[in-house]
């Protein structure tokens, strides 16, 4: 990795005080957490072990940034601002589109090893700015038990969120709630055939 975030993995939960572990903001930084780690393992193995890491670093990213777009950026918009949700969407959308490249590439080639490298930078700049935005507006908008409903609908949609990306839906929460549900029946049956994590 080219450039380091120390707000993923020094202190998930700095500036706005612990929240409870079913906190929307809780929830999300942990999944930045966890893609973070999921980055370094793909860079760091080979063969079955990287399909592996891949394969699970897609189904996270793609779960997490569709449940970011279902329920987290429709009251960031009332809370961060306007400007500041679509910024997060368009990031989303782009992000989405290369995901989609790097799933059909071959996992051990040049071209694989430099997308990647670029895709880890931009995803983790716009974790970053998740956290250093919207999170802290999520926090002083939204009482506790707002952002505990919260942290639940995020879990729910998540089981129900595609696990390969959408660049047709994605960046646009409207697009999720009509095209989710059954790219999401599409993914998993897929995944199911395949043998792939999720």
């Amino acid at each position: 990795m080219t450039t380091q975030f120390p707000a993923m993995d020094d202190n998930p939960r700095r500036d706005e005080g612990a929240q409870p572990a079913d906190d929307v903001v809780s929830i999300l930084r942990e999944q930045h957490v966890r893609i973070r780690t999921l980055f370094g393992a793909v860079k760091g193995a080979q063969g079955d072990r990287r399909k592996e890491s891949f394969d699970e670093l897609r189904g996270l990213l793609a779960v997490h940034e569709t449940a970011e777009e279902m329920v987290v950026r429709p009251v960031a918009k009332k809370t961060a601002g306007e400007k500041e949700a679509e910024a997060r969407n368009s990031e989303e959308k782009e992000a989405n589109k290369v995901l989609a490249q790097l799933e059909k590439m071959d996992l051990s080639s040049s071209e694989f090893e430099t997308q990647f490298a670029q895709f880890e930078q931009d995803v983790l700049a716009h974790a970053e700015h998740e956290e250093l935005k919207e999170f802290p507006a999520l926090v002083a908008g939204c009482t506790p038990e707002q952002r505990q409903a919260m942290g639940r609908r995020v879990v729910s949609a998540e089981r129900i969120a595609p696990t390969h990306p959408h660049p047709t839906a994605a960046g646009s929460p409207a697009m999720q709630w009509t095209l989710g549900p059954f790219a999401s029946l599409l993914d998993r049956a897929r995944d199911a055939f395949t043998g792939q994590r999720n």
